[in-house]
């Protein structure tokens, strides 16, 4: 899925433009940047591509949840749901916010499963956190359903799936509020970088100052700026900006080059009777980053895995095995390793993951192969893995 496959012209031009002014930050300096403003630039592309009203630029998508977070008043004594199929950045900034993150089941979309977020919901329940995983989503219309009826917030992680939509609306765009990742192996990078997006201006003026340290940016004076209220440091710089400038005018045909080479290993693993596919509450709305799909056991899924390895396919995931985006390996989340002391109440109020059980994640998971879709592949090695990847399956069939 990374832009970075297709660095050119277009890149080395905004950066250019950065180190000829030699401001790198994205505020003040107005007269040495000689007009170049790339962050600002970069957030008005943002809001015409996803056609949403503001776009904050954050210095990653992990920061882009925390500032989310933050505006839309999270904190202590609150719990946030989330699915046990995520990055662990979905946890981290829940905690960093000083909420509870409450786990709960993925269902066959890879993402909520939606009769798993209203068991799961308390009196203290504020977020709900779906994560459009793997370049597709989850199930929005029953996930903002749920939403409605118990006043909740509807926060969507799409850090993974920019460039996907859902019933014609930006994946992003349909919560309250949106998040987006643009670190070096995204669809569009800024090498590191994130972006909050949301139709209320109340959060998007909030998320202005809390990215800066609080400052209201009134005026052309920095320093005399005030201060609303407290902040933080996630701002971008403008030499990451203007990478991203560059990348997201090419959003567009990124994500139709990997729909076009999706589709050519989708139809050729369709031959094979024993593969199903991953759940899209919307077909036509997948940004196509990955394809996911699933075998009937996890010990048939192992020996597929072991199968590509040997066939020469690459850039796959079983992420029953992975560290990083399944609860079953977040050891320091289940023993909540924290170098300071986390508060009672996420102690309390955290499930025991050590004894928690997730079947149905368990399953989906295990018997999961998610495949990179690369931007820079000719039509003759996508044929040529398809092909592969046909065999690989069959030889162990």
């Amino acid at each position: 899925m990374p832009g970075f496959e297709l660095f050119g012209d277009a890149e080395r031009k905004e950066v250019n433009d950065v180190l000829e002014s030699g401001v790198l930050m994205r505020y003040g300096f107005d007269g040495a940047r000689n007009g170049h403003w790339k962050a600002k630039e970069l957030e008005q592309e943002l809001q015409n591509n996803l056609g949403v009203k503001h776009a904050q630029l954050t210095s990653s998508g992990t920061t882009a949840l925390n500032v989310a977070l933050a505006v839309l008043g999270v904190g202590a004594e609150d719990e946030v749901i989330m699915p046990t199929f995520t990055f662990v950045a979905s946890f981290e900034s829940i905690l960093a916010a000083g909420a509870t993150p409450i786990l709960v089941e993925i269902d066959d979309t890879l993402t909520l499963d939606p009769k798993a977020v209203e068991a799961a919901i308390t009196p203290k329940t504020k977020v709900v956190m779906p994560v459009h995983m793997c370049g597709s989503m989850a199930d929005l219309d029953a996930l903002k359903a749920i939403c409605d009826k118990y006043n909740l917030i509807l926060l969507e992680d799409a850090c993974q799936a920019i460039g996907g939509s859902y019933k014609g609306n930006k994946l992003g765009t349909i919560g309250d509020a949106g998040c987006f990742s643009f670190d070096y192996v995204k669809t569009i990078t800024c090498g590191e970088g994130g972006a909050m997006v949301t139709n209320d201006p109340n959060l998007a003026v909030n998320a202005d100052h809390y990215t800066d340290h609080g400052h209201d940016h009134v005026g052309n004076d920095r320093g005399a700026e005030s201060h609303p209220f407290l902040g933080y440091n996630f701002r971008i710089s403008e030499l990451n900006a203007a990478v991203g400038l560059a990348q997201v005018r090419r959003l567009d045909g990124f994500v139709e080059t990997q729909r076009k080479n999706k589709k050519v290993l989708k139809d050729a693993l369709k031959t094979i009777p024993e593969v199903t596919f991953r759940r899209i509450p919307d077909e036509a709305g997948d940004s196509a980053g990955f394809l996911s799909f699933f075998m009937a056991t996890k010990e048939l899924t192992d020996k597929v895995v072991k199968a590509f390895k040997e066939h020469g396919v690459d850039a796959y995931w079983n992420y029953y095995e992975n560290d990083w985006h399944y609860v079953r390996k977040w050891n320091h989340l289940k023993d909540q390793v924290s170098l300071f002391p986390l508060s009672d109440q996420i102690v309390n109020g955290m499930q025991d993951l050590n004894t928690a059980k997730f079947p149905q994640s368990d399953d989906l998971i295990s018997r999961n192969i998610s495949c990179l879709i690369k931007l820079s592949w000719t039509e003759a090695q996508v044929n040529e893995r398809a092909a592969n990847m046909v065999a690989a399956i069959k030889s162990v069939l």
